[in-house]
């Protein structure tokens, strides 16, 4: 479609009379130019609606308890970080964990608020607000990358968002259980 414009352009410079052949030039200089910023526009929003999908997807699997599906999603080499401290998973840790929370066909649900992205070419990041029942407003932070024209997630790391005037007393809590943890295991 765009070769068609093209071509359409150059043959009406070209039947103008008394036209130069560097005015000619340039104005296909242009003509090239802007059409390849339009390409590359096109390029970046569909980048933009395949990442989306890809993070969309994988909630949506989560949800549903698809198991497959869900960690498709993820490279070979991935890495999740969960909420806890001791959560630093490989994909295959990871699959291990998740796997009885997926058995009876739901595995877990975070409804998505919003979601920012960062970075161009083969590697993009991101961060999302999610929203889950049991632990209220989430961060989601990750890493994908454009593997074999597929987007893979290649780092995922969930957090809870914890509000400024509530924060001194969660940090509290957590140094008590963190305490509790130490003393039960001597």
């Amino acid at each position: 479609h765009t070769s068609f414009i093209y071509f359409s352009f150059v043959s009406r410079i070209y039947s103008q009379k008394g036209t130069s052949k560097r005015i000619i030039l340039t104005k296909m200089k242009r003509l090239f130019l802007t059409s390849l910023v339009f390409v590359f526009t096109i390029s970046a929003d569909e980048q933009l609606i395949l990442t989306d999908e890809l993070l969309d997807g994988l909630h949506q699997d989560a949800h549903q308890g698809n198991f497959q599906a869900y960690f498709a999603r993820y490279t070979k080499n991935a890495v999740f970080l969960g909420t806890d401290k001791t959560e630093r998973w490989t994909i295959e840790e990871f699959k291990a964990y998740a796997k009885p929370a997926f058995a009876d066909g739901h595995g877990w649900t975070y409804k998505i608020i919003e979601r920012n992205w960062e970075g161009n070419g083969d590697t993009r990041w991101f961060d999302e607000i999610l929203f889950n029942e049991k632990l209220g407003h989430c961060r989601g932070t990750g890493v994908v990358q454009l593997i074999n024209d597929e987007w893979k997630i290649a780092h995922y790391a969930l957090t809870m968002l914890v509000p400024n005037s509530i924060a001194a007393d969660i940090g509290s809590q957590t140094q008590q259980a963190d305490n509790k943890e130490s003393f039960n295991k001597k």
